[in-house]
């Protein structure tokens, strides 16, 4: 059963301490760099959220951003294990409380920052703060954060549409409604019925990722998956909706879903170069389109190349991965006397490419700190299949 196989595969986040000697020196210190600088991003507002980026030009930080603080709640609570930095466990529970002070009446998480003039539902915010509210109780037991997380997922289970897709509760920050990236949202979904079993929740996540293979071409890539151009979609979102059919498919012990993200990593890496570099938007030939990377998107396939890796052996996947998350971490400027970007990561590379240029996202940071934790992981389980 492939559910069984990713439990076999998969190390525990409670073991990754036993792991800090498998890290390569330069791997350790962009870890280090780039938690350090979600410390600053989650210190730069006045309250428990994370900002959501700094920007060069404007020389600020941007107020805190609900939905990436919600999934880097995961990623505070991972450092903490691998280091054993108690910080950084408490900072996630803080983060998590924090969440649970803006869940709006209906279960749902707003779109846009903190400071946005009026809360807006939406889908996808919803779906990544669920992670970190299921995190939080697994961490915790504290059943309040539960009690979120199901709220939230009851939310989204309300106003699916009968063909699995979500057309209302579209980020009013975006350009369509209708995303194929939402089956991140149904993970999110199958992670609270993991801890709470619940069939109508995994009815609505399948029915969500059973849209989605409609969506893919027989290349792999997927319409309807980007914020403002369906006809070229950013990595971003690519490697968003990747990770939704690759985490669902072991969750359901459904390979269709696994396929579905072989797939997609297939499509795009004969794009990678020798350096790691990787455009930033692919149209549905797996043309590139545009001549900067998005460092986000790179990070992300990384993390979803290790995982590949992890579940199906195939060595090429991690190779692919530690090319483009090397190229990520050659980017991060670990010297600069300037705290507000020492140990981030840009939107783009060159920095003025049109994904959130002259800027630091957070989630830049948090994708780049995972797929660093993956690859050791996987380089851990490299050695041992060597065995």
């Amino acid at each position: 059963m492939l559910e069984g196989m990713l439990k076999s595969l998969f190390v525990k986040t409670d073991e990754l301490g036993s792991l800090a000697g498998e890290q390569t020196p330069a791997y350790e210190l962009a870890l280090r760099g780039v938690m350090a600088w979600l410390i600053m991003a989650h210190d730069a507002t006045n309250d428990d959220g994370v900002a959501q980026a700094y920007s060069i030009k404007a020389k600020r930080w941007a107020a805190s951003y609900p939905e990436t603080t919600g999934y880097i709640i995961p990623t505070f609570f991972d450092y903490a294990a691998l280091t054993k930095e108690s910080q950084f466990r408490e900072r996630a529970i803080r983060m998590a409380r924090w969440e649970q002070t803006i869940q709006l009446p209906e279960g749902a998480i707003q779109a846009s920052t903190i400071d946005a003039a009026k809360p807006v539902a939406t889908v996808f915010n919803t779906g990544m703060v669920i992670f970190g509210w299921v995190r939080a109780y697994q961490e915790t037991g504290e059943a309040s954060f539960l009690h979120c997380a199901k709220k939230a997922a009851h939310w989204l289970q309300r106003i699916q549409d009968d063909d699995g897709a979500w057309r209302k509760y579209g980020s009013p920050m975006t350009a369509h409604a209708l995303n194929t990236y939402n089956t991140r949202v149904a993970w999110a979904l199958l992670e609270v019925d993991s801890v709470a079993p619940n069939d109508r929740l995994r009815e609505v996540a399948r029915r969500n990722l059973d849209w989605a293979l409609t969506q893919q071409h027989s290349n792999g890539w997927l319409a309807n998956n980007c914020f403002f151009d369906n006809a070229q979609p950013y990595t971003h979102t690519i490697a968003y909706a990747m990770r939704g059919f690759l985490e669902s498919a072991g969750l359901l012990d459904d390979r269709r879903y696994l396929r579905a993200a072989e797939a997609i990593f297939r499509g795009i890496e004969p794009s990678i170069q020798s350096s790691g570099f990787l455009a930033g938007r692919f149209d549905r030939n797996w043309q590139a389109t545009v001549p900067y990377c998005c460092l986000t998107g790179n990070a992300q396939l990384a993390l979803n190349g290790f995982r590949l890796y992890q579940l199906t052996g195939n060595a090429n996947y991690r190779e692919s991965a530690e090319r483009l998350l090397s190229y990520v971490i050659h980017t991060q400027d670990s010297q600069t006397a300037d705290r507000n970007i020492k140990g981030g990561i840009a939107g783009s590379w060159p920095i003025d490419g049109e994904y959130h240029p002259m800027q630091y996202p957070n989630w830049a940071a948090k994708f780049t700190a995972d797929a660093i934790m993956k690859a050791t992981e996987s380089r851990l389980l490299s050695k041992l299949q060597g065995l």
